[in-house]
């Protein structure tokens, strides 16, 4: 395992002004009615026509998006220029799978820390109802043969080689959902871990059946609000709230389902899993001389963030290296951090990371740490539900998880929260956030 050690830099702090995302609509069987950039649209308009400055103010636009579609090359630029932020407005898109969304962030607060911008729009989107189908490689081979076949008797010969089964297509998500280096599927490294940790499969289902739960439970109370914009598709449906959620979910509807990676004993489920799904955050974040110059009032400042690496087979664990070597840096004991989201890309790969922290052997060899890390005050993760209620966007996911994680200090009137999350490939992104004591309600 290998870790990358990064220093925020000792220049200007950085401020989250604002931040907004759409309803994460799960996929069903086709294509949704918001492509990325739809999405990313739909998400800035209204956060944009709330701020007191205009767009064009921006001094860049940054977006992290994993399945790009052939149509918005560049979303970041398509989104910057349908928003109306001018022909003139950089935009660049980042990619870094899940940690996507956190990596615009990142990728902003370091350029205005170093003083080369003030204003930057910061975000994540995904449409994964839109990944591609693929053609099979003996199609793209026949196909390739017939187009390069030149007199009438090539062509026939070339034709004359079409197979049936080269009309099955291959969906571009599932290839994109394995590792080519582990050559595991994501959930495939989700029961690597739940086997290295002993995760049972009621473990996973308990833990899951608590994120349905703690979703709907904020979406009854309407603590979403101020967060989730609506969204109209191009024919006029609106879109108001995420609709993964099952409130009636229970345990024994759970345990009815199937093992779907590692039939017919493993631990991860469709229902224990995070969902497929389209959606797009958006953040703000701003320089001390932003503030003054448009009379802004910060919410949160971003303190330091952390990216680090493992083995692909455990990518799940990579929050446990990501984290602790944050607090390492930042001199904040665990106890500090009032409240934690980790992405729940699988329920077993969020309790295999909890149990990682309190495993003494673990956090001795790989951490190096003297005593265990210890256990995480469950009432004080992912306290509104996460991605197996909410799902999965995966390039919108490492944004919305600042963005709610700001929003939950906020509401409880809390100070300190790091977001985290596993990053297929083998890595993981963590950022530590504190809230400005004027922006408590």
């Amino acid at each position: 395992m290998a870790t990358r050690e990064q220093t925020a830099s000792a220049g200007q702090s950085v401020y989250i002004i604002d931040g907004a995302r759409t309803p994460f609509l799960k996929a069903r069987g086709r294509p949704g009615p918001f492509t990325p950039v739809d999405l990313a649209v739909q998400c800035g308009r209204p956060l944009l026509l709330r701020q007191p400055f205009a767009p064009q103010a921006f001094d860049q636009v940054i977006l992290g998006c994993v399945n790009v579609i052939s149509e918005e090359m560049n979303p970041a630029r398509v989104a910057a220029l349908r928003l109306g932020l001018g022909e003139d407005m950089p935009a660049f898109t980042v990619q870094i799978n899940c940690g996507s969304g956190m990596q615009s962030i990142d990728t902003a607060a370091r350029y205005i820390r170093e003083g080369s911008a003030d204003l930057i729009l910061a975000g994540g989107t995904e449409a994964l109802s839109h990944s591609p189908l693929l053609l099979r490689q003996d199609a793209v081979e026949w196909l390739s043969d017939l187009q390069q076949a030149r007199s009438p008797a090539a062509k026939l010969q070339a034709a004359s080689q079409f197979q049936p089964g080269m009309l099955k297509p291959v969906i571009g998500m599932e290839r994109g959902l394995t590792d080519p280096i582990a050559e595991l599927n994501m959930g495939q490294t989700a029961e690597v871990v739940a086997h290295l940790f002993g995760i049972t499969r009621q473990q996973a289902d308990e833990y899951a059946l608590q994120s349905h739960q703690r979703l709907a439970h904020a979406q009854a109370e309407g603590w979403l609000e101020n967060e989730v914009v609506p969204a109209i598709s191009r024919d006029g449906d609106l879109y108001r709230a995420d609709d993964g959620v099952r409130p009636g979910n229970s345990l024994g509807a759970l345990a009815k389902l199937d093992p779907v990676f590692e039939p017919p004993h493993g631990q991860v489920t469709a229902g224990n899993s995070s969902q497929i799904t389209d959606g797009a955050s958006w953040i703000i974040l701003a320089s001390e001389q932003a503030l003054k110059d448009h009379g802004l009032k910060p919410i949160a400042k971003i303190v330091d963030s952390q990216w680090s690496a493992l083995d692909p087979k455990i990518m799940g664990l990579g929050p446990v290296l990501a984290v602790t070597d944050l607090l390492k840096r930042s001199g904040h004991a665990k106890d500090e951090i009032d409240l934690w989201e980790i992405n729940e890309a699988f329920a077993a790969q969020v309790l295999g990371c909890l149990a990682a922290w309190e495993d003494a052997d673990f956090c001795r060899t790989v951490l190096d740490l003297q005593q265990p890390f210890g256990p995480l005050d469950r009432e004080r993760l992912n306290v509104d539900g996460g991605a197996i209620s909410l799902g999965h966007p995966v390039g919108t996911s490492g944004n919305r998880i600042v963005l709610h994680l700001v929003n939950a200090l906020r509401r409880k009137q809390l100070r300190r929260g790091i977001a985290t999350e596993c990053i297929g490939g083998g890595q993981a992104g963590a950022m530590l956030i504190e809230m400005l004591e004027e922006a408590h309600p």
